[in-house]
């Protein structure tokens, strides 16, 4: 409803020239790339002709690069949290508006979990954003760079102890610890213990007091990890 309110977001796929008109502002004011991400449509508005046709209108006011949400909005109705997960996806609308406009970026999002989810999108678009997947298991960012560019994948105790050390020294000129932690809550998905590790980080990462003896008695938490994946390595594992 806020959304829907302020005429922001998705609601301004149905304003397609006031976008056009946002963008040449924008670019007007800066020296850097102004780029849009939308749906595909919304409510009943979603055929690929009222996408195509936002997408022109917005090109055409300068905009270069389009991250696409593969998924139309319902703005009445439902959630935000039903509105990323049950609209269909509809990848072939970002296939063919590439294959229509081959000088024009078009990134993929939406629905993106796996690496070889990822590495098959590629194939056929110019490139693709994950969101919660990689939020929810950040570890996936590595297992990406590793699959897609043969990048050598570090252990994940090895990006623990380095975030350790940049926590400890923000903690040191006041950082609450809350603030940095709450991104590693993920690091572990998969693996034993990673449960149990979670829950104390979640349980004790807002006290006042908190310090990175938080994160370390978390760590504790992961059980028999230590072994096979000494801190400080470097593993070049295949996918």
């Amino acid at each position: 409803d806020r959304v829907q309110q302020g005429g922001i977001g998705a609601c301004l796929m149905a304003e397609p020239e006031l976008v056009a008109d946002c963008i040449c502002a924008m670019q007007s004011g800066v020296s850097i790339p102004v780029t849009v991400k939308c749906r595909i449509g919304i409510d009943d508005e979603d055929s690929y002709r009222f996408f195509e046709n936002f997408i022109r209108l917005v090109h055409g006011a300068g905009c270069q690069t389009f991250i696409v949400h593969a998924r139309k909005a319902v703005l009445s109705g439902f959630s935000p949290k039903d509105n990323r997960e049950i609209p269909p996806l509809k990848y072939k609308y970002v296939y063919d508006i590439q294959a229509a406009m081959p000088d024009t970026l078009f990134i993929l999002n939406g629905g993106l979990k796996t690496g070889s989810q990822v590495r098959e999108q590629l194939q056929i678009v110019k490139g693709v954003m994950l969101g919660r997947a990689v939020y929810s298991n950040p570890y996936l960012l590595a297992e990406l760079e590793n699959q897609v560019f043969a990048t050598p994948k570090p252990g994940r105790n090895l990006i623990a102890a380095m975030y350790r050390d940049y926590m400890n020294e923000k903690i040191k000129s006041g950082t609450h610890l809350k603030h940095m932690v709450k991104h590693m809550l993920g690091l572990y998905a998969g693996i034993p213990g990673a449960r149990a590790y979670r829950r104390y980080l979640s349980e004790n990462m807002f006290s006042e007091h908190a310090g990175i003896e938080v994160l370390d008695k978390a760590l504790e938490l992961i059980q028999d990890h230590s072994e096979s994946e000494p801190v400080g390595s470097m593993q070049a594992e295949s996918s």
